[in-house]
């Protein structure tokens, strides 16, 4: 298991009663709320130091990044099963 440090938080408590709906644990909870913010974060840092070593993503570099992330046939949204 990893490490762990105790701290406290203060939320709105609307979004406190809204997370109790959602499960009983809500410090794992919280917990993939934030790696998930941190991983995005990290992922536009990464992202913004390519643009400046390599220029601005074309339209093609952004569709080819769309498809692979989200598995669509182009900038319009989620390919269709047919």
């Amino acid at each position: 298991m990893a490490d762990t440090t105790r701290i406290t938080v203060t939320l709105p408590t609307e979004q406190v009663a809204e997370l109790r709906k959602l499960t009983d644990n809500i410090s794992g909870y919280v917990a993939e709320a934030v790696a998930r913010q941190l991983r995005h974060q990290l992922i536009g840092a990464d992202l913004l130091r390519h643009q400046e070593e390599h220029g601005a993503f074309d339209e093609e570099e952004l569709a080819e990044a769309r498809s692979r992330i989200f598995g669509t046939t182009g900038a319009d949204g989620p390919a269709s099963a047919a």
